[in-house]
């Protein structure tokens, strides 16, 4: 097993992967995938669908087994899986039981985005890849009852349709409720609301350190290096794409939605960019709601890795509850 100094190795990004000098990436997480289907536990069924044939992007749609076409509509919530933008897919077991639960608490469908993944596709591709779902989610909404994927046509109440996503998944979440603000005037044809958009342990950054992150060297330099790996920017950690509050950046209030969830966890150190990102929107011109939750004792992303610890549970119950407010 080669070790990070090793002279075959020519970039660590820990804990993720590593690039070997013949180009070869090495993931040390986020490789495993586990088949869709019927889950037992959460009586929840699953199924792989292609999106965008022209890239090969696919995604995993999710809805309750229980659900017959004649029943009310069900909210969709169009998913963005984690993974610093480099490593992880909707059919990691861990992502895959994370759905499963969700779905079954939130009672809705969901559609996990399977972007492509840097070193091999460089940003913005997972952007590109996660507009396309978008587009995908806006051509089922005017097609309705002509569309060929009969879970979207006959389940999906497209007046409350949820962007989400943790970590990376949050920060492409943002994005797309930007995106969708200035790219689908109300007379183009397309029949869709975006009813809210959940931002669990959102990864964004930046070069001035900021709360935690200045007693915490050694994670901040970790975090930077993640960002100047799946993004070679001459901004660097100052790139709008992951710091939403620099000059250049869209403005936060333009965000497609009346309501918006950012949760962080007490011990991760991106928390501090999820509070900003909350205290900035609240302080904005945007004229929604944004709602904010904090979970103590837990670290990034705790609710993937553990899915089963009662904290877990109560997050998912959070999200389920914001999802199903009238």
């Amino acid at each position: 097993m080669d070790v990070p100094n090793s002279p075959e190795i020519s970039v660590d990004v820990p804990p993720y992967l590593r690039v070997h000098k013949d180009s070869t990436v090495e993931r040390i997480a986020g490789t495993q995938v586990v088949p869709a289907g019927l889950d037992s536990d959460t009586n929840v069924v699953s199924k792989d669908i292609l999106v965008v044939p022209e890239t090969g992007v696919t995604g995993r749609l999710y809805r309750p087994n229980s659900t017959p076409p004649t029943a009310n509509k069900l909210p969709l919530l169009v998913y963005f899986h984690g993974g610093a933008f480099c490593i992880s897919s909707a059919s990691d077991p861990l992502y895959h039981t994370s759905l499963n639960n969700l779905v079954a608490e939130a009672n809705v469908v969901a559609l996990s985005v399977n972007y492509r993944l840097a070193p091999e596709h460089p940003l913005p591709t997972a952007y590109q890849d996660s507009w396309s779902a978008i587009q995908w989610v806006a051509d089922a909404s005017r097609a309705k009852q002509h569309h060929q994927e009969d879970w979207i046509r006959d389940n999906v109440d497209f007046d409350r349709v949820f962007l989400a996503g943790d970590s990376a998944g949050a920060n492409l979440g943002h994005y797309m409720a930007l995106k969708l603000n200035n790219n689908f005037p109300t007379n183009d044809g397309f029949d869709f609301k975006v009813a809210g958009l959940i931002m669990v342990n959102p990864y964004f950054w930046g070069k001035e350190a900021i709360g935690v992150e200045i007693t915490d060297p050694e994670r901040k330099k970790m975090v930077d290096k993640w960002w100047s790996f799946v993004c070679p920017s001459d901004k660097g950690n100052d790139d709008p794409l992951i710091n939403p509050f620099v000059e250049e950046a869209p403005g936060i209030e333009g965000v497609a939605c009346d309501r918006v969830l950012v949760t962080v966890a007490e011990k991760d150190i991106l928390r501090e960019r999820g509070k900003l990102y909350h205290k900035m929107l609240s302080n904005s011109d945007w004229r929604g709601t944004a709602e904010f939750h904090e979970t103590p004792g837990e670290d990034h992303v705790f609710h993937i890795f553990n899915p089963n610890c009662e904290q877990a549970k109560s997050l998912i119950k959070r999200i389920a509850h914001f999802i199903n407010e009238h």
